[in-house]
């Protein structure tokens, strides 16, 4: 009798405050941090380089935009149509076309693409640094795998850019 007689006293407050420590606790255990931090104690989730090319696009100033991605240091990957999150931007590349002239004497010359002055084209590597979940699949970054080809947004503060998966590799 005195279980059901403590068991009437409860108000309907106390029943709530209950319930909502019941989920606060139930919150802290399937929190994303706390899965990633599992994950990574496993060596589920791995660091991995990405270098993602983005080629024939339009920039008024191409050497500008890039300063201006490297100064900010980080971007967002947006990985078919889906947000991958944020990841370093370790460095930029310039991966510009190169034309080759062959001289009269059979020597071969190369230089530098003039197109790019001239009508503000950018054409860059650039490379990514992330936390990616390593499967026998592949590796999957916020729940899509990431393979060389896979067409990619990088997006920062003043940018957007689509580019193409060139290569992915474990740290």
């Amino acid at each position: 009798m005195a279980f059901s007689e403590r068991l009437r006293s409860i108000s309907v407050i106390d029943a709530a405050a209950a319930v909502v420590a019941l989920v606060a606790v139930g919150g802290v255990l399937w929190s994303p941090k706390l899965s990633n931090t599992v994950a990574r104690a496993t060596g589920a989730i791995k660091p991995v380089e990405v270098t993602v090319d983005v080629r024939n696009t339009s920039a008024a100033d191409p050497d500008q935009f890039i300063a201006k991605a490297l100064q900010s240091g980080r971007t967002s990957l947006v990985i078919r149509n889906q947000p991958a999150g944020s990841v370093q931007l370790i460095r930029v590349d310039d991966i510009r076309r190169q034309i080759a002239s062959v001289l009269p004497d059979g020597s071969v010359v190369m230089a530098d693409d003039p197109n790019r002055e001239i009508q503000g084209m950018l054409d860059a590597r650039f490379v990514l640094q992330g936390d990616a979940t390593v499967t026998s699949s592949g590796v999957v970054m916020a729940g899509t795998k990431l393979k060389v080809g896979i067409p990619v947004e990088l997006e920062g503060r003043f940018y957007r850019v689509n580019g193409i998966v060139s290569g992915v590799s474990l740290q």
